[in-house]
């Protein structure tokens, strides 16, 4: 298991998991957070996201290919398509999620597991990245990935309130989201592009 492959599949991962909308999710959020609030929906939407992917990573391509009759190469497409969706609105709009989201009162445990664990941790583009990391890479070292690259969220996650107070007052928020974007955008036409070269092959 070569570390510096872990390490490289981690920073993939990051860039998909998108840590900017969390911080914008959990610092933004209508009634306020407190800080103790942040750390509980940020560790129970961390393990729920890590355990959904682990385990889809593990036998999502034999579920999706011996029950649902997908191939690999479709749902790299697919998930390249909604995270380029997602990268555009924040290169347009300045934002990363829908302004649905500001107004749930759901409670903690609800919110932990939608929409913070799924979709914006384990969403479409990591599930497909996930998948594709073991098929290349094996599970443990897919895994191990998972974990570092979540755990990099989760510590954006537990300060969210402060990076978001310097983001504003150095006004770089609005940039950095549509630079974020781009990068999640480009990351998914990468996406894409692999997976209708698959499917050509």
């Amino acid at each position: 298991m070569d570390f510096s492959q872990i390490l490289e599949n981690a920073l993939y991962l990051l860039a998909l998991l998108n840590p900017a909308s969390k911080v914008m999710f959990l610092s933004t959020y209508d009634p306020h957070l407190s800080r103790k609030q942040i750390f509980e929906l940020s560790w129970k939407s961390s393990a729920a996201a890590l355990l959904i992917l682990v385990f889809l990573a593990a036998a999502g391509e034999m579920v999706l290919s011996k029950i649902f009759r997908v191939e690999l190469y479709s749902l790299r497409i697919t998930g390249g398509l909604v995270v380029f969706l997602i990268g555009w609105t924040a290169i347009r709009e300045g934002r990363f999620m829908q302004k649905r989201h500001q107004s749930m009162k759901e409670s903690f445990t609800d919110l932990s597991l939608v929409p913070l664990a799924a979709p914006l941790i384990a969403g479409p583009g990591t599930i497909a990245a996930a998948i594709s990391s073991t098929a290349e890479f094996g599970i443990l070292a897919t895994t191990c990935a998972l974990a570092l690259a979540i755990f990099t969220n989760f510590i954006f996650m537990i300060f969210s309130p402060a990076i978001n107070s310097i983001l504003e007052k150095t006004h770089l928020l609005g940039p950095l989201i549509r630079l974020t974007g781009l990068i999640i955008a480009a990351t998914a036409m990468q996406m894409i592009a692999t997976g209708v070269k698959e499917f050509l092959k």
